[in-house]
């Protein structure tokens, strides 16, 4: 089920969450890169970002803490060629791993 849509973005619960709060963030465009440098992304990336913040207050995460995550390209495990954003929160969610 859609948790938000406006005319930038879609939001959606992730089907295999990795925390109990598990949101995707997908621009409405289609995006395959960040490397890609306009106004519009920059827009839509900006707004993203925003909107997150405003999703972490509604699913109550926003006190305790969440991550967002981008991958970006098959070493960061991008799986799906369009940009999307996850907003995990809910738990603890441990430290990044290092490199």
């Amino acid at each position: 089920p859609i948790v938000l849509r406006d005319d930038l973005i879609i939001v959606i619960r992730d089907l295999y969450p990795k925390a109990p709060k598990h949101l995707l963030i997908i621009p409405n465009k289609h995006i395959t890169s960040l490397s890609i440098k306009t106004d519009e992304v920059s827009k839509i990336l900006g707004h993203m970002f925003t909107m997150a913040g405003q999703i972490a207050i509604k699913e109550k995460v926003d006190q305790s803490g969440y991550r967002l995550i981008v991958n970006q390209g098959q070493d960061a495990g991008q799986e799906i060629e369009h940009l999307h954003m996850h907003l995990l929160g809910g738990t603890l969610l441990g430290p990044m791993r290092e490199a």
